[in-house]
């Protein structure tokens, strides 16, 4: 026996990775009239998407809306479909996933999901789980803050991890509509087209309905009832959806150095009779062909990856009318995609 003779160990440390999710609204599998219909169900039949009573919701969902606008849809996701790479949506989505997972290193897990059809979230967070992450953090897609879409993703999550017997710590990112480098990226975007040269610039947000911008104002005394509700960002309409897109708007302008009476705020993709935020950038795209505007250009900033609602409804839908009415050329300008600065944005979102 030697006196006096000690040995020690140093605690062992324990390096749990850190697990991010990152989730997007959603796409069919495949332009196919049957999985377009399974993703309108899913999408439709969302509580926070159509927010009315649950018996009028399935019977708007399962006998007019869906049957008559699967086969419609169908036919403009076949027009945007790669044979490659598919839905533009989730091929974006993936390349964002990619990058992300690069800059952050091997610290860090990144999953993938939609909060619609496949990959869907559960299967994400399940490989999280398995993962052994230390925490996840939740990036909701959305720059704005919506019930319908940032909102449900936060509660599907939250009722998937209900159930876990141990739930690391979750985090959510409830908007990013005024990140600065988000807002040079969609300016940078656009320089290539020499904005310039363009009779106006339309900045066009997926549309709300208007019961859904109250529902977010808890005074009950200020959204849609102030004039000028949404001019500004304050205290009251701080997570009102509308409010957040002219702000978004506001700080492209600004980066663009464009004057006000240069570019208008405006929303696309009705839904039903029931009055959804104005103006519509249909009567607005009229009302520039009226005053004998010739060449447009078009912002598209509540989505982060082309998709649907601007590869096709901006470029096909909205150009076919303004030609129809006089005009000659509606130009999109593209998301953030997979643009190394959008996933700086990104990268930073989660460090931070």
């Amino acid at each position: 026996m030697v006196r006096g003779f000690f040995i020690t160990f140093a605690p062992l440390k324990i390096m749990a990775k850190k697990g991010v999710l990152l989730v997007n609204l959603g796409t069919p599998d495949s332009p196919s009239t049957a999985d377009v219909r399974k993703y309108l169900n899913e999408f439709l039949m969302d509580p926070r998407v159509i927010d009315v009573n649950p018996v009028l919701r399935t019977f708007l969902v399962k006998t007019v809306i869906v049957p008559f606008r699967a086969p419609k849809s169908a036919k403009l996701y076949q027009a945007i479909w790669d044979k490659e790479t598919g839905s533009p949506l989730l091929h974006y989505s993936l390349l964002q996933q990619a990058a992300l997972q690069q800059r952050l290193g091997d610290g860090y897990i990144v999953e993938l999901a939609m909060r619609y059809q496949s990959p869907s979230i559960e299967s994400a967070l399940q490989r999280l789980k398995d993962a052994l992450v230390s925490e996840i953090q939740v990036i909701a897609l959305f720059p704005q803050y919506a019930s319908a879409s940032t909102g449900s993703v936060h509660e599907k999550v939250m009722n998937l991890v209900k159930n876990w017997q141990t739930i690391p710590d979750i985090s959510f990112i409830n908007s990013f509509h005024n990140n600065e480098l988000m807002i040079e990226t969609f300016a940078d975007n656009a320089q290539k087209y020499q904005p310039e040269t363009y009779d106006h610039i339309l900045f066009s947000f997926h549309g709300l309905p208007q019961r859904q911008l109250k529902k977010c104002d808890h005074t009950h005394s200020y959204c849609l009832q102030v004039d000028g509700c949404c001019n500004t960002l304050n205290d009251t309409n701080k997570l009102c959806y509308s409010a957040q897109s002219h702000d978004t708007a506001r700080l492209i302008a600004a980066k663009m150095n464009l004057s006000k009476e240069k570019y208008t705020v405006c929303f696309q993709s009705r839904l039903g009779s029931d009055p959804w935020v104005q103006p519509y950038t249909s009567e607005v795209i009229a009302q520039m062909a009226k005053e004998g505007k010739k060449r447009l250009l078009v912002f598209c900033p509540a989505f982060v990856a082309d998709c649907l609602e601007t590869v096709f409804e901006v470029t096909h839908e909205y150009g076919d009318e303004f030609k129809a009415l006089g005009g000659e050329h509606v130009q999109l300008v593209e998301s953030l995609n997979d643009s190394p600065k959008w996933i700086e944005a990104l990268e930073k979102m989660v460090l931070e």
